[in-house]
């Protein structure tokens, strides 16, 4: 087992992007100095875990340089986004070689406002392509690899922007979930993974075209405090009012919560360990005061078969439309066995597609009903520890991988259906030394309850991290 640390004494320290706000405002660490040091961090470890898709050094260096703040709460902080939204002057190429790489004019609706808070770019992280695969393994690009043992994989999609944070190169990156991909590199690489609720960040305009939006963006943090403060300083950036506001929260709170554990997903139960790790946190929750209750799973199995079809059939509308999409350039040809046999299921099945994201639509109904009756439900992240890589290998047969990835990611497409939010933790440890994650999830606009949560369970049982 290899494990990857960038953890060193320099201007990073150990810090989270909170602490280093601290450090900045008191003087001690300069901006250039925190993104000299977030650069040789990259540098060190990108050969071993291949989190970098497009680096942008001298842009950072020069935005740090310049004599003028910029503003925002994290002004200074450095960062990536993930590749597969838009920055000026870098390429987006969402996790594929499949065309020429061609810099975007402008930035999109996201990274207007990520940048706005301050938080210095420097690049853009890698993720499986198009981010239909839990784990990013691209036969021409590499795998991204996990910063806690090298052989597995650091999840997907975001596994870039998560081993990158995991492994002490940057505190905070940009990460974005369509079917769990804040949340599974999260538990992968032990780091807190907040997937709001849907609206309450912007979408880029593909994102935004999806018939039903899936997709949101978010970050992933080593530390409760600072996934808490980037949603603050996005709220200033960008208020939706159909949703009730987060705000500053800063502590656990008071309330004690009705909680649901279920560790039986849509087609299956937990692993033996992951169901036993996911049991001990809910007897931490007792210890705490909750009221816990043990649940059967209320979703209908055809939900998986629903969700299925329309992953595929946004692959569908990827590949059919790349060239006008993408340029003349793209050639289908390079593009992986997981996303054309995506495709293909949809070309069989696209009749069915209207009535599939109708029933997708509907979901919500099960988990409101659910919502009567408890404030929080525990699952754990994924059904298994995380595989080796090769286990989700996308040059396999489609069957294969198809099979390998609904049986792993069989809790987190839920809350992609239904808008609602929820979070991973890293509250639990496999018997082989991986991160486990624990999932809570909450009614629609209630990301302030489960972020006290997660404070007092960060207070109460701290995880482990790669600092030295």
């Amino acid at each position: 087992m290899k494990r990857i640390s960038a953890f060193g004494d320099d201007a990073l320290g150990d810090l989270d992007a909170v602490g280093l706000v601290g450090a900045l405002r008191a003087g001690t660490v300069s901006a250039a100095e925190l993104v000299a040091a977030a650069i040789a961090r990259t540098e060190a470890v990108n050969p071993a875990l291949n989190g970098l898709a497009n680096q942008a050094f001298d842009r950072a260096r020069t935005r740090v340089n310049a004599s003028r703040s910029f503003g925002g709460y994290f002004d200074g902080v450095p960062s990536f986004l993930k590749d597969n939204v838009a920055v000026a002057g870098i390429p987006t190429m969402s996790g594929t070689d499949a065309w020429d790489p061609r810099p975007e004019l402008t930035h999109g609706d996201f990274a207007k406002g990520y940048l706005s808070t301050g938080l210095v770019l420097l690049g853009k992280t890698q993720l499986s392509e198009f981010g239909f695969s839990a784990s990013a393994e691209h036969p021409r690009l590499g795998p991204v690899r996990n910063p806690w043992n090298t052989e597995h994989t650091a999840g997907a999609s975001s596994s870039g922007s998560a081993a990158f944070v995991a492994a002490g190169v940057v505190p905070i990156a940009h990460a974005n979930d369509g079917g769990g991909s804040i949340r599974i590199p999260a538990a992968c690489n032990g780091l807190v993974g907040l997937k709001p609720s849907r609206g309450r960040l912007p979408l880029d305009k593909d994102m935004r075209q999806m018939p039903l939006r899936i997709v949101a963006n978010g970050v992933v943090s080593r530390s409760v405090r600072d996934t808490a403060a980037f949603y603050r300083e996005m709220e200033r950036v960008y208020a939706n009012p159909k949703l009730p506001p987060i705000g500053d929260i800063t502590h656990p709170g008071r309330q004690r919560l009705r909680v649901a554990v279920c560790t039986r997903s849509i087609t299956r139960d937990a692993s033996p360990e992951v169901r036993e790790l996911t049991l001990k946190t809910a007897a931490l929750l007792e210890e705490l005061g909750h009221k816990v209750t043990t649940i059967d799973n209320p979703i209908p199995p055809r939900f998986m078969h629903d969700f299925l079809l329309y992953w595929a059939f946004l692959a569908f509308a990827l590949v059919r439309g790349g060239r006008r999409a993408f340029g003349p350039s793209f050639d289908r040809t390079r593009l992986d066995n997981l996303t054309l046999g995506l495709e293909r299921h949809a070309g069989r099945n696209l009749h069915r597609v209207p009535l599939a994201i109708a029933r997708l639509s509907r979901i919500r109904r099960v988990t409101s009903r659910l919502a009567d009756t408890y404030d929080v439900v525990l699952t754990p992240t994924l059904a298994d520890v995380t595989p080796p890589i090769g286990h989700l290998d996308p040059t396999a047969d489609y069957e294969q991988i198809i099979d390998r990835l609904v049986d792993w990611v069989a809790y987190t497409p839920l809350q992609n259906a239904t808008g609602e939010p929820a979070i991973s933790l890293p509250l639990a440890e496999s018997a082989s030394g991986l991160p486990v994650g624990m999932m809570f999830a909450a009614s629609l606009g209630q990301e302030a309850r489960l972020l006290r949560l997660a404070y007092e369970l960060e207070e109460a049982r701290p995880w482990p991290s790669l600092k030295p």
